[in-house]
């Protein structure tokens, strides 16, 4: 007797557009970090987004659907361990070892997002808020630099656990996270198929959190000091 199949909406329509801004937002940053020149004037912006992107996403894993929230997937020591030993059950969202990855990324891309809030080059960027400080500006860029391989390589391993999803378990991790829905095998009968509330009242609340952070972001942005042209 074959299993049942249930189609699931794990992620909502905001987490997923969180989700590919933000690789948007990475692939930005480092394409203009490396061409220089004027094009850094587009990774300080790509930078803004991705501090707004990062606190969007703090913010909607509390107030969220279940599959967004940090309390639905977050597990201890113990949690991870009973996962990997395969004794506590996991149909959908992120597994308690893809926290792990969820956690450190959102963790690197938000140190990121601060430290160049404040990184100067000394040549002709610097962050919106690196006039407070020389001394906290040169320690800061110098972790801004630094931190770029910490997200290289999380990058990388969370690309390669994607690959190895795809290829050893038939998970195919990025459909989800473009149409929203994942397939449950074996999944009992009484399982909600729309459990995320993926509704038109939840988007609206994710919209107003997102322009509300929008304009948090835009404030910290103007208080960069005004070009100096006189000369």
């Amino acid at each position: 007797m074959s299993k049942p199949i249930l189609t699931v909406r794990v992620w909502d329509l905001p987490t997923r557009l969180f989700h590919w801004a933000l690789v948007i937002c990475a692939i930005g940053s480092f394409v203009t970090v490396k061409l220089g020149g004027l094009w850094m004037d587009w990774h300080v912006r790509f930078g803004l987004v991705t501090l707004g992107l990062i606190l969007f996403r703090i913010i909607w894993g509390f107030v969220g659907p279940r599959y967004a929230r940090f309390a639905q997937f977050v597990r201890g020591p113990c949690g991870i361990m009973r996962f990997l030993r395969g004794k506590a059950a996991h149909l959908a969202g992120h597994s308690p070892l893809g926290a792990l990855s969820v956690m450190a990324l959102l963790a690197a891309f938000g140190f990121q997002a601060l430290t160049g809030l404040f990184a100067d080059d000394d040549i002709m960027t610097r962050g919106p808020l690196a006039h407070l400080s020389s001394r906290w500006s040169d320690t800061l860029t110098g972790l801004h630099v630094l931190n770029q391989w910490v997200i290289i390589g999380l990058v990388c391993l969370h690309v390669a656990a994607i690959i190895w999803y795809r290829l050893a378990r038939g998970k195919n991790l990025t459909g989800a996270m473009i149409h929203g829905d994942t397939a449950i095998a074996g999944a009992p009968a009484p399982t909600p198929p729309a459990a995320a509330r993926d509704t038109w009242p939840v988007r609206l609340k994710a919209l107003a959190i997102a322009l509300a952070v929008g304009l948090f972001v835009a404030w910290i942005s103007s208080l960069a000091p005004a070009a100096d042209f006189s000369y």
